[in-house]
């Protein structure tokens, strides 16, 4: 009853986060504070991705922002040349995302560690360069509009509330399919080729494969996120999917966690927020998360949450222990 019953436990908290999040409207936050939770929790989302990939199998990718730019830029072509909606680009542009990332994959995961992470560097370089030389048909450099409203059931959502609920369902929904691949044989396998490659493969597991079906569901992940992304901004261009957005996204599941449910949304979140928060300029901004990626990798190498969750443990754990050991000496000294 209690193996089967924890899975579940670690699900939990994420919902209850997820659920919270949901009611924020209700608080009448701004526009603009409203439009920073948008762009959150669509990282949200694609980080979900990143954390099946970084976090279950130890891989890093710093192309992951060109994945988004193929789900985006897929719904915007869907919408230009065939007439087809949001509810149609969503799972297509997850698709041909999670193809471009088998594409990638294929050559880039017989290599491993940083020339990896440079081979999917290059990726969203010259992803970039294509789109920006792609001419009328991929907006060249000033880029593309999304021309058609989100509807359900007929009913627009475009208003910055009901689309920021639509964006926390997605994150939501990411959660509950991210828990699913953690909890499965499939996740178990991942995991074992993280912490020992070698002896994964003396055991039969077919490593190549794995991994590169890792980078396909963190694709399919990405390519959700980009759909979002182009119907929230309703305008996409090249340099929205370039170096930089990937290194952003890479920050987030690094200060966040990658092996965690509330990971990405921490990540999301603190990355997306402190800046605000703390006033800061663009420049400033980035300093910013340079120091906090800095004191993470040194002090909290698993993320913020796994740090607090050891914190806690430590400081209850011990004072469990400190009870107990005292209950014991009192029992010893009846007996003497």
């Amino acid at each position: 009853m209690t193996k089967s019953a924890s899975p579940l436990l670690s699900l939990l908290p994420a919902l209850i986060v997820v659920a919270l999040l949901a009611l924020v409207p209700l608080l009448s936050p701004s526009n603009r504070l409203l439009s920073l939770a948008i762009s959150a929790g669509i990282n949200i989302v694609a980080l979900y991705g990143l954390s099946v990939l970084f976090g279950q199998t130890g891989i890093l990718s710093m192309g992951h922002a060109a994945l988004v730019g193929v789900g985006a830029y897929a719904a915007a072509l869907l919408a230009r040349d065939y007439g087809l909606g949001f509810w149609t680009a969503l799972p297509l542009g997850g698709v041909l995302a999670a193809i471009a990332a088998a594409v990638i994959g294929i050559p880039s995961l017989r290599v491993s560690g940083h020339h990896f992470v440079i081979m999917t560097f290059a990726f969203g370089q010259l992803l970039t360069i294509v789109l920006t030389n792609g001419g009328d048909y991929t907006g060249a450099a000033t880029g593309l509009d999304l021309p058609f409203p989100v509807t359900l059931f007929g009913y627009p959502l475009d208003d910055l509330p009901f689309y920021y609920t639509l964006v926390v369902a997605m994150v939501a929904a990411s959660a509950v399919a991210s828990w699913a691949i953690i909890n499965s044989p499939y996740g178990r396998t991942l995991r074992a080729i993280r912490e020992n490659e070698k002896l994964a493969a003396s055991l039969g597991i077919n490593v190549g494969r794995h991994k590169i079906g890792a980078f396909i569901v963190s694709g399919m992940f990405a390519g959700v996120s980009g759909v979002l992304l182009g119907y929230f901004l309703r305008h996409i261009s090249p340099m929205q999917f370039a170096s930089f957005p990937s290194i952003y996204l890479a920050l987030m599941v690094m200060i966040g966690g990658a092996r965690l449910l509330l990971g990405p949304i921490a990540g999301g979140i603190l990355v997306s927020f402190l800046p605000e928060v703390m006033n800061l300029d663009p420049v400033e901004s980035r300093i910013l998360y340079g120091v906090c990626l800095i004191a993470v990798i040194l002090l909290l190498p698993n993320g913020v949450i796994a740090g607090l969750m050891d914190g806690w443990r430590a400081l209850f754990g011990s004072t469990r222990n400190g009870g107990a050991t005292a209950a014991a000496e009192q029992v010893s000294g009846a007996d003497r």
